[in-house]
């Protein structure tokens, strides 16, 4: 999750959509990306699937990706990375 200011909300969506297109979609492990913009404007949740923890792990410690990583932490002033396991899974119809 990231802290920003409400105009710089889009800023960072962009931001990390353009470092997903061009470096995480092709790390291996990597399954999907999708931001959301909280609607007061202060928060983006970046919410990223992994096949496993080893495959994120190895993303961060990627130099490229860092980069990517190191420009969100500049527009954002917080930054709170969470790792979850999925406990409960229901798709919609």
């Amino acid at each position: 999750m990231f802290t920003v200011a409400p105009e710089r909300q889009y800023e960072l969506i962009a931001l990390l959509a353009h470092a997903t297109e061009e470096t995480m979609k092709h790390q291996p492990g990597f399954i999907c990306a999708n931001f959301h913009a909280s609607q007061d404007g202060l928060r983006v949740i970046n919410y990223a699937q992994w096949e496993s923890e080893e495959h994120y792990w190895a993303m961060r410690a990627d130099p490229e990706a860092q980069v990517h990583m190191d420009l969100a932490a500049t527009i954002a002033t917080d930054v709170q990375p969470r790792l979850f396991t999925v406990a409960s899974h229901h798709p919609g119809a």
